[in-house]
């Protein structure tokens, strides 16, 4: 049997994708939905509940003409999913009428949605009917015209009054796949020149990057298994040259990364350098990830289960050479390989993650050694994550001085900075970057 027959019915599949939804809007994670989802039926799911994700406003604002009252939480975030993939017929690569027919199927088969099935049914088929009128209804929606949360626009709207629709529209698009060279056991020319003659199409990126033209199962790669490559988007692959780049260390110095898991930044810097690197992460499953990386690296770094801000608890009171600080944040600029976090996310959340970030700031501050660095960064589009939040501690500490620095790096945009070429490193994730160097004062 071959592996399209052994392929679920797409009503099994929309049925899978509505249970991802519900549990999202239940305010669990996309990827963790996910992984509940059957190994062999995951990539065909994981892709519709993308396209649902990315359509999820303008559904929502159809379902509210459709059926102005809300249907019981299965019938909604079915009736949803099936409007995400009718509307926009690119998402769906099926017809719409074989796709009313498929969700109305799902529907009766499902327990927790047979009693709307014709309900749902009546729904898609006066959806066909009407989309030219019922779609203009829906433009004047915000969130249905952008796919986004109102507050979300807003914010991008005052953070970006001249880009914040790029910003929007590079969100709905799907991500490259981005490899990074292990440099110890590689080079980018000998790996890109591997992957042309296994007949896949790249593109060099940066220093030690490698786009691919179509992504594909990391397994399949020459050399992932031994380490040659990792998965890193192009603007985190910044990083560890940034915090490293001219800095004189002698082998053995110490270097902090707090809030490391997974581990992608741990293993950048290390495959830089000879460096003693202390890697932190409150989440012990996050920790043991980091320890897989590096041991599939061939690399080692002291991994601690640690509150970073509990300095008391982990720290021996040896100042570090360089740190960097990947701090907590709204993760806004990845929000293309995880589209469930702009619906998960609330404006509230934002002057939470805030007040982290300056917490983190002002405790680990100290442990850096006169002379030494710190590179504080997000993968937020938020300028108070960014700009707002390095402006206030350099304000508040005397002996911190800001190095020239990408700032911020928005999706479809570049570089904010004038340090940096506009969009140096072509498609990217949002980030922001700010190396800190501590004074003698």
């Amino acid at each position: 049997m071959t592996s399209v027959e052994r392929r679920p019915a797409l009503w099994q599949q929309l049925q899978r994708v509505a249970l991802v939804l519900q549990s999202i809007r239940q305010g669990r994670s996309g990827t963790a939905a996910l992984d509940a989802v059957p190994a062999a039926e995951r990539p065909g799911v994981q892709a519709l509940s993308f396209a649902v994700l990315r359509s999820l406003g303008r559904s929502e604002a159809l379902r509210r003409l459709l059926a102005p009252r809300t249907p019981p939480p299965a019938a909604d975030a079915l009736l949803c999913a099936a409007l995400a993939l009718l509307w926009r017929d690119e998402d769906a690569g099926y017809d719409a009428f074989t796709l009313v027919n498929q969700a109305v199927e799902a529907a009766k088969k499902m327990a927790t949605t047979k009693a709307q099935a014709s309900f749902i049914n009546a729904c898609l088929r006066r959806f066909l009917r009407e989309r030219d009128a019922l779609l203009a209804r829906t433009d004047t929606d915000v969130s249905a015209r952008w796919n986004h949360p109102t507050w979300w626009v807003a914010q991008l709207q005052a953070d970006w009054p001249g880009q914040w629709q790029t910003i929007l529209a590079a969100a709905d698009r799907p991500a490259p796949m981005v490899l990074r060279i292990n440099r110890r056991r590689t080079s980018q020319i000998a790996y890109l020149k591997l992957l042309r003659e296994a007949g896949i199409e790249v593109s060099p990126v940066g220093d030690c990057g490698v786009v691919l033209a179509t992504g594909r199962n990391v397994q399949q790669l020459p050399g992932f298994a031994e380490g040659w490559v990792s998965v890193q988007d192009s603007a985190a692959q910044l990083a560890a040259p940034l915090l490293l780049g001219g800095m004189a260390l002698v082998p053995g110095a110490r270097v902090l990364d707090a809030c490391a898991a997974p581990g992608g930044k741990t293993a950048h810097l290390l495959e830089l350098a000879d460096l003693a690197v202390t890697a932190l992460d409150i989440d012990k499953t996050r920790c043991a990830r980091i320890d897989q990386t590096l041991d599939r690296l061939g690399l080692h770094a002291a991994v601690m289960t640690a509150d970073a801000a509990d300095v008391g608890a982990w720290w021996n009171g040896e100042p570090f050479d360089a740190i960097l600080l990947d701090a907590p944040c709204s993760a806004s600029g990845i929000v293309r390989r995880h589209p469930d976090i702009r619906w998960l996310r609330r404006q509230t959340d934002i002057a939470q993650l805030a007040a982290i970030q300056a917490r983190l700031l002002k405790l680990l501050w100290p442990l850096l050694k006169p002379g030494g660095r710190m590179l504080y960064c997000t993968c937020s589009v938020f300028r108070a994550e960014g700009e707002q939040q390095v402006a206030a501690f350099l304000a508040s500490n005397a002996d911190a001085d800001l190095l020239p620095s990408p700032g911020h790096l928005c999706p479809g945009v570049g570089t904010s900075g004038a340090s940096l070429m506009d969009n140096p490193i072509g498609d990217h994730d949002g980030f922001y970057f700010a190396l800190l160097h501590k004074t003698d004062v």
